[in-house]
């Protein structure tokens, strides 16, 4: 039984953070390290450390304080382009709390890890006062993602079914509160239309 403690990361946990981070774009994106994506891995303390309204969590297992699970959260809004130009609207800086890198090492999934590390974003960006809405995309190609955002969430465009295509990217808001969406219809649904800026 692993004995695991979640926490604020400091300047000491940002190695453990980032490789979290870098082997989960190998491995289970494919993309590897892209900049234009993925500036912020490489400079955490800057993206989510520094900013008062920014936090980067981590997940350390006891046995040996290594970091095994990463989760973040920061007011840059989806940007239009790659995003479609609605979502950038209805999501703009600064009043949205976006979620980023919520990872966990393969070895150590289905222990309920993001899902608390989703929880402590969702208070954070309730305790801050200044968000109104928290949203998150996903790529529904790695496994697991769709339905566990799906199960805390609800879809406001899923780039599979847009008109003229788009990136295969499914764009969730989540409740600030922590209870669990149900399924359903959805008043909330963006119409994602493809990018072609």
């Amino acid at each position: 039984m692993h004995d695991y403690r979640i926490r604020t990361a400091t300047p000491e946990d940002l190695d453990g953070a980032r490789s979290v981070m870098l082997d989960t774009v190998y491995r289970d994106f494919g993309t590897g390290y892209v900049p234009r994506w993925h500036g912020d891995i490489v400079d955490p303390e800057r993206a989510y450390l520094r900013p008062a309204r920014h936090t980067l969590l981590v997940a350390v297992d006891g046995r040996d304080e290594r970091v095994v699970a990463t989760a973040a959260l920061d007011s840059r809004g989806p940007a239009h382009p790659p995003n479609p130009r609605p979502l950038a609207e209805r999501y703009p800086s600064g009043a949205t709390a976006q979620l980023r890198r919520v990872y966990v090492r393969p070895e150590h999934r289905r222990r309920g890890l993001a899902r608390l590390l989703v929880g402590r974003l969702l208070d954070f960006a309730a305790a801050d006062g200044g968000y109104r809405a928290v949203y998150l995309h996903t790529d529904p190609a790695v496994p697991g993602a769709e339905a566990f955002w799906r199960s805390l969430g609800e879809v406001v465009c899923d780039e599979r079914t847009a008109p003229g295509g788009g990136n295969a990217v499914v764009h969730f808001e989540v409740p600030m509160s922590r209870t669990p969406r149900t399924t359903g219809e959805n008043d909330n649904h963006v119409v994602c239309m493809a990018s072609r800026s």
